[in-house]
């Protein structure tokens, strides 16, 4: 989702999550996770994982123990293992090249690292939607380009369904397979990025 502050994309973001209540008064909708309507499933139910900006990690925590928080918080039926909960941890951290910092805490660590982190932690618990808020804002330009390439490989390698906010068009359009261009609190435009500056649609866009 693309857009300059203040067009919608975080409260669209935050809606999808089951953080914040849609508006259906004026125009009914639904928020469907493939053949799923979750609308009005609450945010716990609904399997997503949420990336900020500001990484948000437990500053009391081990990377080891932030990556695992949701697994162990999940009701009893559906925690793993003590075991298989260190298996996937370490799988995680392994795929976000950090497995060797499991016992630092985030303040002996860079921005980049921290936000590795943070992502390792959203795909923990396996989401079915991974929701990304700006993650890279924070970040310097070195370093945002680098963890670009980076989750779009990921992305593809793994094949997991992800909404990335942000306000950057050279970000947009390296990292995504489908454009929504907002302004204002509306869609503008939904295309492939090379529609999207090809041909597009509205003035805004």
């Amino acid at each position: 989702m693309l857009g300059p502050s203040g067009s919608g994309k975080t409260t669209l973001l935050r809606i999808i999550a089951g953080l914040e209540n849609a508006d259906r008064t004026a125009q009914p909708g639904k928020i469907m996770f493939g053949d799923r309507d979750v609308t009005n499933v609450h945010v716990r139910d609904r399997r997503i994982g949420f990336v900020f900006q500001h990484y948000a990690l437990f500053r009391h925590m081990s990377v080891y123990d932030n990556v695992a928080f949701g697994l162990t918080v999940l009701s009893r039926k559906r925690r793993p293992s003590s075991s298989e909960i260190r298996a996937r941890v370490f799988r995680l951290l392994e795929m976000v090249k950090l497995e060797h910092l499991a016992n630092r805490y985030p303040a002996q660590l860079s921005g980049g690292q921290q936000q590795r982190v943070s992502l390792a932690r959203a795909l923990a618990v396996e989401p079915e939607v991974l929701l990304l808020d700006e993650p890279f804002g924070a970040l310097d330009a070195k370093v945002r380009q680098e963890l670009r390439r980076w989750l779009r490989h990921l992305h593809d390698e793994f094949n997991f369904t992800s909404v990335f906010v942000t306000h950057d068009q050279e970000e947009a359009l390296e990292l995504s397979d489908r454009v929504v261009v907002m302004s204002n609190g509306r869609i503008e435009q939904i295309d492939t990025p090379m529609s999207s500056t090809g041909s597009p649609k509205p003035l805004c866009v």
